[in-house]
């Protein structure tokens, strides 16, 4: 029981000196750390890949800023960080990658996908309108005679 209560504590220290490690960073030089921020904007977390670095908390993410953090202390620029990153992660580490065209596919693909399964839709819907057999007499007879007895809605 004590060894475990010992183990706990010794976890929860480990834990929020990792954090306060991290605060001290960010505490040290707020002009730094806009330009940090400002970096990580621009960069897609691989982890997360709906997020920037910047809001993301996935510990490749925290890794990221903390190289970010170090190349802009030893004075290279925004540019040549971003053109890092995209030399060993590849165009898709950009949040907003440049149309050229090898990210052509990451423009215009969704929109591709969407125009052929709206294509695919219409398809579907003609060939069963197409292939619906016509109502006898009788039973055209019977809709009508139901939808006439039927109450009007709300």
């Amino acid at each position: 029981m004590m060894r475990s209560v010992v183990v706990a504590l010794m976890l929860a220290g480990a834990i929020c000196s990792a954090g306060a490690t991290e605060a001290a960073n960010l505490a040290a030089d707020p002009a730094l750390e806009a330009r940090v921020m400002k970096v990580a904007e621009e960069l897609r977390c691989l982890v997360c890949q709906n997020e920037t670095i910047a809001a993301s908390h996935a510990d490749l993410a925290v890794d990221l800023r903390k190289q970010i953090r170090s190349k802009l202390s030893q004075g290279q620029s925004e540019q040549q960080i971003l053109d890092f990153m995209v030399e060993r992660y590849g165009d898709f580490v950009l949040y907003r990658p440049a149309l050229k065209a090898t990210t052509v596919l990451l423009w215009v693909g969704p929109f591709a996908l969407l125009l052929i399964a709206a294509f695919t839709l219409a398809r579907a819907i003609r060939g069963r309108q197409r292939n619906a057999a016509p109502l006898a007499p009788a039973d055209a007879d019977r809709a009508r005679r139901l939808l006439e007895e039927s109450p009007p809605g709300p």
